[in-house]
């Protein structure tokens, strides 16, 4: 189980490490304004495709076949970005990535989800929740001094070496599941029934990565607004991060057992919204700090509940499509988070107002309509 989180940390460092470099590498390469959201947007397009893909082929061949598959393709993929030479070249690269990258997650998820073990699901997934918060804590740190202090090419060879490593570890010590799915193309029962909690975990992890995606457009505007340091941005958000590892790995995560998943979902999406209301009205740092404690808490009830939701009412057959379109979710939430924000020419105080209304808006249709949408 150990090394499954190890993998969940390397691949979620993958994509972290690239956050803070990528944009001025492809401008170091020539790329224009436009070209560099592109660039940078185009990975999260094929993340979309790979991770659906993934979810197929995992319920045919099973999770250990994708998972290893995925890595080391993702492996040979990083290594050529340190031979590209020019930004469209970089565009191809960004777009093979995403499609590779996207096999890695939902296999692992699944690994993860199928297991027997001890531990309640919800405790397995607190876990891998906190797994991803280093991630996300060390990833853009790492990327950014390895690349200021030796150059981009020595942080992807460093990531090369990283996710080849953990494909060999993967084939030889992680032993593969009794698979049941089926290797029929032509089984009708390849369709799993989208019943009601995978639903509004599918709502709820795309509610959170959208506000994700408004809180990195916006969080370092509303820095500079307020005439802070600009490194403060990236304390803010250790900050959330921090919070959400610590629900997830103390005594706390306890409630990951004896509250029901939909609960939990509910109570972090409002406790997100109230988070982006504290931000929007913000006037110190002290103020931004408290207000990213509550981010933190609600991406802590969110993220393990909205995975142990998916694993109790997917079925063991049909989990892999399951977690493929989780994180297609997932993906698709932080680009229409990016999108809305750099798309309406506002002030942040106004964008984190607006992203809240909307996620408070989508939580109450649910609620209102979700018997007439699912029996």
């Amino acid at each position: 189980m150990a090394l499954l989180y190890i993998i969940i940390i390397v691949a979620f460092i993958d994509t972290f490490s690239q956050l803070p470099i990528i944009g001025p590498f492809a401008s170091n390469l020539g790329a224009t304004p436009m070209l560099v959201g592109i660039i940078i947007g185009i990975y999260s397009f094929s993340n979309i495709i790979g991770n659906i893909v993934s979810g197929y082929w995992i319920d045919r061949m099973g999770p250990k076949v994708v998972l290893c598959t995925g890595m080391i393709l993702a492996g040979i993929v990083l290594f050529f970005y340190s031979l590209v030479t020019t930004a469209q070249e970089l565009i191809y690269v960004r777009l093979f990535h995403g499609l590779v990258g996207g096999l890695i997650v939902p296999a692992v998820f699944t690994f993860l989800g199928s297991r027997k073990t001890k531990k309640s699901k919800g405790k397995v997934m607190a876990l891998s929740g906190a797994s991803v918060g280093i991630a996300a804590i060390a990833g853009p740190a790492l990327g950014t001094i390895i690349s200021g202090r030796f150059g981009y090419d020595y942080l992807f060879f460093m990531l090369t070496i990283l996710m080849i490593g953990c494909a060999l570890l993967a084939i030889f010590f992680v032993k593969d599941l009794q698979w049941t799915g089926s290797t029929d193309p032509t089984d009708q029962t390849a369709f799993f029934i989208i019943t009601k909690p995978i639903l509004y975990s599918y709502i709820s992890i795309f509610l959170l990565m959208f506000t994700l995606g408004i809180l990195t457009f916006a969080l370092p505007l509303k820095v500079e607004g307020l005439q802070l340091r600009a490194e403060l941005t990236g304390s803010l958000l250790s900050i959330f991060g921090l919070v959400a590892i610590l629900i997830f790995i103390l005594p706390t995560n306890v409630l990951f057992e004896k509250w029901r998943p939909m609960h939990l979902m509910t109570i972090g999406l409002l406790t997100i919204f109230f988070a982006l209301v504290s931000l929007s009205l913000s006037s110190t740092f002290i103020h931004l700090m408290l207000a990213m404690v509550i981010y933190g808490v609600g991406f802590a009830f969110i993220f393990p509940s909205t995975s142990a939701a998916v694993v109790e009412s997917s079925g063991e057959s049909k989990r892999g499509k399951a977690f493929g379109l989780f994180y297609a979710c997932f993906s698709f939430g932080v680009i229409a988070g990016s999108f809305l924000s750099g798309a309406l020419a506002v002030s942040p105080s106004l964008l984190f107002f607006i992203g809240g209304l909307c996620l408070l808006f989508v939580v109450l249709i649910f609620h209102l309509f979700s018997r007439r949408l699912i029996n």
